[in-house]
């Protein structure tokens, strides 16, 4: 599959995507660590551990895929999800995260 791009200031560069190897995951969770030149993503889900300790309520984060990038990257990936939210936002109404809801009247 070919593509048309514009980044890096070359215009009409044709990108050749090579999707022979790709992955799907699922992933309903991440964590950000970051260094002087690089930003890490950990991507994986997180579910009610099947193993509690003590009878305890405990949440199991299972890591799954580990994508490191440079800070610039990082930027521009901010960049195209942001733009992308804002369209759904126009589309579909605003996304609210569960921790900014109101509590359900019971």
């Amino acid at each position: 599959m070919a593509e048309e791009t514009q980044e890096g200031g070359q215009p009409g560069v044709q990108v050749l995507l090579d999707e022979r190897e790709l992955r799907q995951i699922y992933s309903n969770s991440y964590r950000i660590h970051a260094t002087a030149d690089e930003v890490i993503i950990d991507l994986g889900f997180n579910m009610p551990n099947p193993n509690p300790q003590a009878g305890q309520q405990q949440l199991l984060l299972k890591i799954t895929d580990r994508v490191v990038m440079s800070y610039l990257n990082t930027k521009r990936l901010a960049q195209s999800l942001q733009q992308l939210i804002k369209r759904y936002e126009q589309q579909f109404g605003e996304l609210v995260p569960n921790s900014q809801r109101p509590p359900a009247n019971r």
